[in-house]
């Protein structure tokens, strides 16, 4: 997705001042096992359930279940988060009106990754796609809307938007609500549920991924952006019967990283996974 380097210098100092004050406190120690035990687990069934996986993967449904049990009573106190730290705060970069994102990678291998994006008030994942890939999203506290898409059935109906520009492809959507913590997990395959979304954060929000497989550059899973024109905006014969479902269908036109996007990398600070 386009991860700046690490920014992580004056966070991490803020970080410390934020949560030295708490490590003193029992409580907090009492907790430590449970976080432990829960991104272990994580990690642990992640691993068998994408152990066959690849392009077009779809876990079984037992698996699917198995999974979205443990992401479900998932919290941010599992993960080391709260709304306190920087990571939330609305940093701006020059004349960018989008605050900036942070990406906290916890592991990836060939087969699935599992970060977290901090999204502070009003930042936005623009829309964009999940190759081949099957994506479990864990909103762990805050409210965000969705709004994704999936390609309308059958042979792809395209059109032209100018001669210039990438022609524009034909999609339905499938969610276009808000979220609010704690909520279910939130799954989409290769060709459904929802493969391109967008995510804009109404409060400071934080939302795990677990991605099988994740992006990858050299095997050609690359991060696609697309701009969002309703289906009125352009004229293409030979779509009447679907005319009586326009307000669902919108064309979708690839188009370069939005330069408002910027998502930083930073050092997950939380209990860590052990792989062995």
């Amino acid at each position: 997705m386009g991860i700046e380097p690490d920014y992580s210098d004056k966070i991490a100092t803020d970080i410390e001042k934020t949560t030295t004050s708490k490590s003193k406190s029992s409580r907090k120690n009492q907790r430590r096992n449970r976080k432990m035990a829960a991104v272990q687990t994580l990690f642990n069934v992640c691993k068998e359930v994408f152990a066959d996986g690849g392009v077009g993967f779809i876990p079984r449904p037992d698996d699917v279940e198995r999974l979205c049990s443990i992401l479900n009573i998932l919290t941010q106190n599992d993960v080391g988060l709260s709304p306190e730290l920087p990571y939330f705060r609305s940093i701006r970069i020059g004349n960018s009106r989008a605050p900036i994102i942070t990406y906290l990678h916890l592991y990836e291998c060939d087969k699935f990754s599992i970060g977290i994006f901090c999204l502070p008030p009003s930042g936005v994942l623009p829309l964009h796609n999940h190759p081949g890939m099957t994506v479990f999203s864990k909103l762990l506290f805050g409210t965000m809307h969705i709004k994704s898409y999936d390609w309308v059935k059958g042979d792809p109906y395209t059109t032209t938007v100018s001669d210039d520009a990438p022609s524009a492809r034909l999609a339905k959507l499938t969610v276009n609500e808000d979220f609010v913590a704690p909520c279910n997990t939130s799954i989409l395959y290769p060709v459904a549920g929802g493969n391109m979304h967008c995510f804009t954060a109404m409060t400071a929000c934080a939302v795990l991924d677990v991605l099988g497989p994740p992006y990858s550059d050299p095997d050609g899973r690359h991060c696609t952006y697309y701009k969002e024109y309703p289906f009125d905006h352009l004229s293409v014969d030979g779509l009447y019967g679907l005319e009586q479902e326009k307000d669902r269908l919108a064309w979708l036109q690839e188009r370069e990283k939005p330069r408002g996007l910027t998502v930083f990398g930073a050092p997950y600070r939380g209990p860590k996974i052990v792989d062995g």
